[in-house]
């Protein structure tokens, strides 16, 4: 069995405080290490030497170990895996230094996958010039009630798919997730357009970067399935955070009150169980400070380099739901429908709001 020296680039602040600036996802990660014995945790990285202190005394790594330049950890390290960590903004500049540093076989990076496209392809471009594995935590592929939803697609339970309909979260950073499990849910398939309208009237900025108050997308994929994203205000529409809608029956996947799966064929309801496996982050109800999604992640990324195959969650797949995201906020911005492949190098949202064609209302304080 091979063994992986590991390194954690960003590690966050105090992961028993998390906020919008950061949710300290380097403990996660480093946790989920801990539990495959292929990989070994050798050093850490944060350009706040108190961050970096404090995760080296929760994971036992001497002050050797702790760095706040990046850089210098890989060149003193070598190691073979790498946890990029840091907000959105700074994938790029971290995950292509990486790449390029001569000592790394493999980058797990945080999502989003960045706050521009191009940001994004650059990525995935410069680890396939120099034959390293790039993979994004988009965790919740590994999810029993998303696995689960999944086989009884493949198996034929509802027909054919037509329609994945989404009505959880956000459309930039939990669209990371939701838009990425559509992908899953249609195997991969490219989308050929998107069409989008949003609203942002209150400010709303996570990880240095916007995000909007309410979002609607359409998007249809190269076999014809159609994706649909409601976000925000009326995104009650449906009883369940996904539907996915086929010839014969519709899957419901819901996210708020617990794990919940139901088939629905011929108007009646079935239950499917899938366990009492949190759909959220956070592990804490285990003393853990992550899910055991997290685990699953990392083993995937691992056995792919034992392998040597595409990882499930690639970076090449990863494009496909950032396109999608990127093209909803350029149909916003040009006020139509954008078709693919997508030639786009800003964040359309960050140019709206900075040339004054959005203007939220600073966010009130919270007490």
């Amino acid at each position: 069995m091979s063994t992986y020296t590991v390194a954690v680039i960003g590690t966050g602040p105090d992961p028993s405080n998390p906020s919008l600036n950061g949710f300290a996802m380097g403990y996660r990660h480093a946790e989920a290490y801990a539990t495959d014995d292929r990989a070994e945790l050798v050093g850490a990285a944060d350009i706040v030497p108190e961050n970096a202190a404090a995760f080296a005394e929760e994971f036992d790594l001497s002050e050797e170990a702790t760095f706040t330049d990046y850089e210098e950890l890989l060149t003193a390290l070598e190691p073979d895996v790498v946890s990029v960590c840091v907000p959105p903004a700074i994938h790029r500049r971290v995950v292509v230094d990486c790449a390029r540093s001569g000592v790394v076989s493999a980058i797990h990076c945080e999502k989003p996958m960045a706050d521009t496209f191009s940001d994004a392809r650059t990525m995935v471009q410069e680890c396939w010039r120099h034959d390293v594995q790039l993979t994004f935590n988009r965790q919740r592929r590994f999810g029993k009630p998303f696995t689960e939803a999944k086989r009884l697609l493949d198996e034929g339970e509802i027909g054919d798919l037509q329609r994945v309909e989404i009505t959880w979260g956000d459309f930039y950073d939990t669209g990371a997730h939701t838009v990425d499990l559509a992908g899953m849910f249609n195997d991969e398939r490219p989308a050929e357009w998107v069409i989008a309208q949003l609203d942002y009237r209150e400010e709303d900025v996570r990880f240095g970067t916007h995000q909007e108050n309410q979002m609607w997308a359409q998007w249809r994929y190269d076999n014809g399935v159609y994706g649909v994203s409601s976000t925000g205000a009326g995104s009650d529409i449906h009883d369940a955070g996904l539907l996915l809608r086929g010839t014969e029956g519709v899957i419901r996947i819901d996210v708020d009150d617990g794990p919940m799966l139901e088939l629905e064929r011929g108007g009646e309801r079935e239950a499917i169980d899938v366990g009492n496996e949190t759909m959220h982050h956070s592990g804490e109800e285990e003393g853990r400070f992550g899910s055991h999604f997290q685990d699953r992640a990392v083993a995937e990324v691992l056995d792919a380099l034992d392998e040597e195959r595409e990882p499930v969650l690639s970076g090449k797949r990863g494009l496909n739901t950032a396109e999608i995201l990127f093209a909803g906020y350029e149909s916003v911005r040009s006020r139509g429908r954008v078709d693919l492949p997508l030639d786009l190098d800003d964040n359309p949202l960050e140019a709206m709001v900075e040339s004054g064609a959005l203007t939220p209302e600073p966010a009130e304080d919270e007490e």
